[in-house]
């Protein structure tokens, strides 16, 4: 067989198209023959990259979350306050479900795979990690007075697990955007924290400049200038606060 996936991106690709097969038939259903065919190389040359299949899944888990992580950390430097970052984090989660749609369903459809993983490994570390952002941005609104005084271990994680369940009942060709489907879930939570609620129709816009702001930077490529710099419609954000 030819062995067309030997250039420099060739881990790249075997990964790729794994994501893809898990995002639409799960991990059960992909195997390395699967992959293989479709690269147009030998299986043994993915047991080369990546050695076995649960590895192959760890490389998956642990790319998905240092991008998401990536992307949280900007949205919590550049927002302004506790309430505009908690929105921006929510926005981003159901946005996901378009701008990165493979690599979310197939994270999200093998939560409960990955969660079993040795306490230690890198993608627990990762997840973790994450958590803890929705928990210091949680613990900074109460602190300032923008949120009522909650247990904010548990609604950091009602928050995460509540956006990993999307996949199964969120469609991109559906009624609702993802952008429509992102103001119900800002809606919810932050109705349930704020303890003054003046802001909720200008965070839950779908077509605001904070849902704007968001999507510059979830869909800006890694290692871009743009990852570097406020967005155009985040200062403007900044300007109508």
């Amino acid at each position: 067989m030819s062995e067309r996936a030997t250039g420099p991106g060739k881990s790249g690709a075997i990964l790729d198209i794994f994501t893809r097969h898990v995002a639409e038939k799960g991990y059960d259903g992909t195997s390395f023959s699967g992959v293989a065919s479709e690269l147009g190389i030998s299986q043994g040359l993915i047991v080369h990259h990546y050695g076995t299949k649960a590895r192959l899944l760890e490389a998956l888990h642990v790319s998905y979350m240092q991008r998401r992580i990536g992307e949280a950390r900007r949205i919590v430097s550049e927002f302004p306050t506790p309430t505009e970052q908690l929105a921006g984090l929510l926005h981003a989660a159901m946005l996901y479900q378009v701008h990165d749609r493979h690599r979310t369903v197939a994270f999200q459809r093998e939560v409960a795979r990955l969660a079993q993983e040795d306490e230690n490994s890198e993608g627990r570390k990762l997840r973790r990690s994450y958590i803890g952002i929705l928990h210091g941005v949680v613990d900074a609104g109460v602190a300032s007075g923008e949120f009522r005084a909650v247990d904010t271990s548990i609604r950091s994680l009602l928050i995460f697990g509540a956006a990993q369940w999307a996949w199964t009942w969120f469609e991109p060709e559906g009624r609702r955007s993802a952008a429509q489907v992102g103001a119900e879930l800002v809606d919810l939570t932050l109705g349930s924290l704020l303890v003054n609620r003046r802001s909720l129709p200008r965070l839950t816009d779908p077509d605001g400049s904070l849902v704007a702001a968001v999507l510059e930077i979830i869909t800006a490529p890694a290692g871009s200038p743009e990852q570097c710099e406020s967005p155009a419609s985040l200062r403007d954000l900044e300007k109508d606060g």
